[in-house]
């Protein structure tokens, strides 16, 4: 009882401490840079969920454990690829637009693909899935914080000033913490689907954070923005699909099968992450002062 009771209280508190982050200029990225924009919202919406049907096509899950991928997959980024942006020298307005944005649409499309995942490798048999109610549920867990975080951040500028980083900081490491326990708490399942699953989530999180960079270089966009968007495509909400993956199965007892490969890829995620963001560190600190954004 206490993952389904105090994971989806954690995520809140998370994205709330996203909307304490978003000002006017960050809503301005989104005109002043719309391709950079229309390029990694078209990444998440569409190449992630895209990438995570092959892989899980190609490495055969099964059906519970593909829904789970799927469900991350549908999962935008959070303050996890907010931060990994700014360690990395890329562009952080960018990315927490971005996060802010596929957070508020995925209202409406990680339903969707819930709903695809569960009749495709379930099959016949698929229960009923309530799409408007999981709308509801995603929308209380991500969109309602963060527009409650940017009337904080608009109405008491001061607290958000003292409080935003800390709040974000408490935030992830609650959530680190609740990971590691409810991993502890059910370790049979977790030992009896880590073997399936990391290969499967090691290969998406290299692939779409290739697939970031490869499509922002065809667009010649500039090298802050370039690694904002290979980040916000390979970095996936693990709090969002655990919350996601506990409504869809419907169960009250410990970690059920679709909420594995969230669980999983919390860890895994920084196996590569991280080596990526110390690369992009590395190649912005090398970019003389004068060297234009398109050099990456």
């Amino acid at each position: 009882m206490l993952i389904e009771i105090v994971l989806p209280l954690i995520l809140i508190i998370i994205m709330f401490s996203l909307g304490l982050e978003l000002g006017p200029r960050d809503f301005a990225e989104v005109a002043l840079r719309p391709k950079a924009f229309a390029l990694g919202a078209f990444n998440q919406m569409l190449v992630v969920p895209l990438a995570a049907f092959v892989l899980a096509m190609l490495f055969s899950l099964p059906p519970e454990l593909a829904v789970g991928l799927m469900i991350l997959a549908a999962s935008p980024g959070g303050v996890l690829s907010n931060s990994a942006t700014r360690l990395a020298g890329g562009n952080v307005a960018l990315s927490i637009s971005l996060t802010a944005v596929i957070s508020l649409a995925a209202t409406l499309t990680l339903p969707l693909v819930v709903a695809f995942a569960v009749g495709y490798f379930r099959g016949g048999e698929a229960p009923a899935l309530d799409v408007t109610g999981l709308g509801l549920t995603v929308f209380v867990l991500t969109a309602a914080p963060v527009g409650l975080g940017v009337l904080v951040r608009r109405y008491f500028p001061r607290f958000v000033a003292k409080s935003s980083a800390a709040i974000a900081r408490f935030s992830m490491w609650l959530f680190l913490v609740t990971i590691v326990a409810a991993v502890i708490a059910n370790w049979q399942a977790f030992a009896d689907n880590i073997g399936a699953l990391w290969p499967v989530l090691i290969a998406l999180n290299a692939t779409l954070l290739a697939v970031g960079c490869l499509t922002a270089s065809l667009a010649r966009l500039p090298a802050r923005d370039m690694t904002a968007i290979a980040i916000e495509t390979g970095t996936q909400n693990g709090a969002l699909g655990i919350a996601v993956g506990l409504a869809v199965a419907a169960t009250s007892t410990g970690l059920p099968d679709p909420t594995l490969p969230s669980v999983i890829y919390s860890i895994t995620a920084w196996i590569l992450t991280m080596p990526f963001v110390l690369w992009r560190r590395s190649r912005s600190s090398s970019l003389p002062a004068t060297a234009p954004d398109g050099v990456a």
